[in-house]
């Protein structure tokens, strides 16, 4: 019997970091000292606190059971509370929060549960390649946004055609940005919110590195916005401010009408988070905040580093104000797939290929601040061994 895939899996391309984790382990077993500057996952541990307070939520059998779909109550009022102390914004727990098994689950069954087959969904090009696979699950049609360095790496609605914003159902957004690191302020998310009520369309705002910025930044959140409850809904993670990638749990805030929908589709497809790591995620943002500062300086002092050896080496580009990713531009006489390949070939150091983001993405790379110091210095090492090759013109 030859079984085939359906034609939704066959239209999807491969997923970009499965593909350089695939290149990686082939030099890996070649015996070559690769260092991964590719995949944002944070290598330093989850704090012992959030392990703690996991075991002590293991060890309690009414944990064991099936999770309510809706979240722990107590783990709700958490988030409620901590975005209230965050962002001033207050919320229902019961009809504005909905926990997620990683912000990555939510993101991708939003469009079922708004999206029919032919709606557009307006997502930025470069960005995170689940905006559309998600979106073309759902059948939708996917417009892609040019997030352009000129305009800040911000979307610009003024140059998408009034007839695809009539059609739009859902706008994708995330800033602080993977991969530019580019920030957006109130002004922006005030455009973006009179956009989607003009045209009647839903905004979620991938916030999944909201609490890393540089030199005093604070991200807001898009909930902030007078009327922003009306047609956003905001998304957050514990993976990347506490270094929990592998414990898969966020949530999403806002309108409760999406709110409601979205939940609808996790009941039918998910049993909720185990309740442990609910336990955890409380723990987290109640008592996390002094031990998160002295993890951001740990990111700062790795982004000042590779800046200064980049700027002595005369490559320049712009210090990220916020989220673990340098976005790089690719020297003269190269593609972005073409130099990441030579840094994986000649130098052993994976590095992410800014196309692989979508085609706006031509021309840039992404480093990740996601190793130790000693091997963040050893690829930076590398790099100055191969800058005047680099440059060289083919």
């Amino acid at each position: 019997m030859n079984i085939q895939p359906s034609q939704r899996v066959s239209a999807l391309p491969p997923y970009l970091f499965a593909e350089v984790d695939r290149k990686k382990r082939e030099l890996k077993a070649q015996g070559k000292d690769v260092i991964d500057l590719g995949v944002g996952d944070p290598d330093i541990p989850t704090p012992p606190f959030i392990i703690d307070a996991l075991a002590r939520g293991v060890a309690d059998p009414e944990n064991h059971r099936y999770a309510l779909d809706a979240g722990m109550p107590s783990f709700r009022k958490t988030i409620a509370s901590w975005f209230q102390a965050r962002f001033g914004v207050k919320l229902d727990q019961d009809k504005e929060i909905l926990p997620l098994i990683g912000s990555k689950e939510g993101i991708a069954h939003l469009p079922l549960a708004l999206l029919n087959p032919g709606d557009v969904s307006l997502i930025p090009d470069p960005g995170y390649p689940v905006y559309h696979s998600a979106s073309m699950f759902a059948g939708a049609t996917t417009v892609r946004m040019p997030l352009l360095e000129a305009n800040g790496f911000l979307p610009d609605l003024s140059q998408i055609d009034k007839q695809t914003l009539k059609k739009a159902k859902l706008l994708y957004i995330n800033y602080p940005n993977n991969p530019t690191s580019a920030v957006a302020g109130r002004e922006c998310f005030e455009e973006l919110v009179s956009y989607a009520k003009q045209y009647e369309f839903v905004i979620a705002q991938d916030a999944a590195y909201s609490e890393i910025g540089f030199d005093g930044y604070k991200a807001p959140s898009i909930l902030e916005v007078d009327g922003a409850k009306e047609v956003a809904i905001e998304f957050h993670s514990l993976s990347k401010t506490f270094n929990m990638t592998g414990w898969r749990v966020g949530f999403a805030a806002g309108n409760p009408d999406v709110v409601r929908a979205l939940a609808k589709i996790k009941a039918n497809v998910d049993s909720g988070i185990f309740q442990a790591i609910q336990v955890a995620g409380e723990e987290a943002l109640k008592n996390g905040g002094e031990w998160f500062q002295e993890n951001l300086k740990i990111y700062e002092a790795r982004r000042n580093r590779l800046v200064q050896k980049f700027a002595d080496l005369g490559w320049q580009f712009k210090a990220p104000q916020a989220t673990f990713y340098c976005w790089i531009p690719v020297p003269p006489g190269y593609t972005s797939a073409e130099l990441a390949l030579k840094f994986l070939e000649e130098m052993n150091i994976v590095v992410t290929p800014g196309n692989g983001f979508g085609m706006h993405g031509e021309g840039y790379f992404r480093i990740s601040l996601t190793v130790p110091e000693a091997r963040l210095d050893a690829a930076l090492e590398r790099i100055g061994k191969s800058h005047k090759h680099l440059h060289a013109v083919k």
